[in-house]
């Protein structure tokens, strides 16, 4: 049976909640252009992305380890589909539009530079002068500028709900000024399922890489309740945690976390009854979140992950070590910019230097990143 856009709407409105984005009723695009015969508009964002050249560059993109560190360790793109597959769970559960809220999820860290967290934190420093760098808005920009695949225009010309919700996936960062919003619009139920499920996947996939490379132990975390309530709830009394019984822990934690998720949400569903997508976005608070216990102990593994991962010795010598390649990078092609690209250089005539060499590195792989830093500064290299 063939069933073609207009099909496809009919069952989204028939099947979907009164509350969620619906691809028929959507804003369009900045650029008009005929939507496809056999996708919707939201499913065509979604190819957009995925056939993007900075969403294959996620692969060899740091999410904590670098990825000399070993193959088991998670990337952004791990990271990102996992996101994404836990966000269309959340959303089929909810009567919320599934393609809507894979395609934030896989939009959301497309702008993130090398080297995890330490490479933004290099860059946001050395932007201090010249307007900063934040990952969520460079994600905004590869999709509305930096993507060149359209010689009409540039960027991706994704839907404006699609935009939207890439613009509202950070609460402390709100780019409502960049996708034209109203500062007061909470995101679509769809944003918030992305952003609730980014921080889901973040901390049980830390948690899973923690465990893996040694970098806590279970008797570290018996002082945190979730894990507490993992142990109860897989009988385990052990103190060595071995591969199969990790999987199974991170597994348990992942359905805690989605049932909390799920429950509390419908819960402010019922008790605020939306009527349509807008009144999702205009309630004053968001609708998508967890209940407060479980909450609570989420904060708490949250903190532990912090001090006991991130500030790692092992992990700290990677992000001081990344932080250094980035700066020099940045400062010896701001110098003279003459040895940035062709195509970097055409680019100068449109946008600012330092803005130019940000987006430069913040396009870059792990792997690429080095390699041009042994261009720049390896003797025995070739340039």
């Amino acid at each position: 049976m063939y069933l073609d856009r207009e099909r496809l709407e009919e069952l989204e409105a028939a099947q979907l909640a009164p509350y969620a984005q619906l691809s028929r009723d959507s804003e369009g695009r900045a650029h008009e252009e005929a939507e496809p015969r056999y996708r919707t508009a939201f499913q065509r964002d979604r190819d957009r992305i995925v056939h993007s050249a900075a969403f294959r560059r996620l692969e060899y993109k740091t999410q904590v380890f670098v990825n000399d560190e070993g193959d088991y360790y998670r990337t952004r793109l791990t990271h990102t589909l996992e996101v994404a597959q836990i966000g269309r769970t959340i959303a089929r559960a909810l009567g919320a539009n599934e393609d809507l809220v894979e395609t934030i999820c896989l939009a959301h860290d497309l702008g993130h530079p090398p080297f995890g967290h330490a490479g933004e934190r290099a860059l946001d420093m050395l932007m201090a002068d010249y307007g900063g760098f934040n990952h969520n808005h460079q994600s905004y920009r590869v999709v509305t500028e930096l993507e060149r695949r359209y010689a009409q225009w540039a960027g991706l010309n994704l839907t404006r709900e699609t935009l939207y919700g890439i613009a509202k996936h950070e609460t402390d960062y709100d780019l409502s000024w960049a996708a034209g919003l109203d500062p007061k619009m909470r995101g679509s139920l769809e944003a918030q399922i992305a952003n609730i499920t980014d921080e889901l996947a973040y901390n049980a996939h830390d948690l899973d890489d923690g465990l893996n490379a040694g970098l806590f132990t279970p008797q570290e975390l018996q002082e945190l309740e979730i894990w507490r309530e993992l142990c109860s709830r897989l009988g385990w009394k052990g103190w060595q945690i071995d591969e199969l019984t990790r999987h199974a822990f991170i597994r348990e934690l992942i359905g805690l976390l989605v049932d909390d998720v799920l429950k509390t949400t419908q819960a402010n569903l019922e008790r605020v009854q939306p009527k349509s997508a807008k009144d999702i976005q205009y309630h004053p608070e968001n609708l998508v979140g967890y209940g407060e216990r479980v909450g609570a102990m989420n904060k708490a593994l949250k903190k532990f992950l912090y001090e006991n991962m991130y500030t790692n010795y092992r992990v700290v010598r990677m992000q001081k070590r990344a932080e250094r390649f980035v700066e020099e990078m940045f400062r010896s092609f701001a110098d003279d910019p003459r040895q940035l690209p062709k195509e970097c250089q055409e680019e100068l005539e449109r946008r600012d230097l330092h803005r130019v060499v940000a987006d430069y590195i913040a396009s870059m792989t792990d792997r690429s990143a080095l390699l041009e830093y042994r261009r720049l500064f390896d003797p025995m290299m070739r340039p």
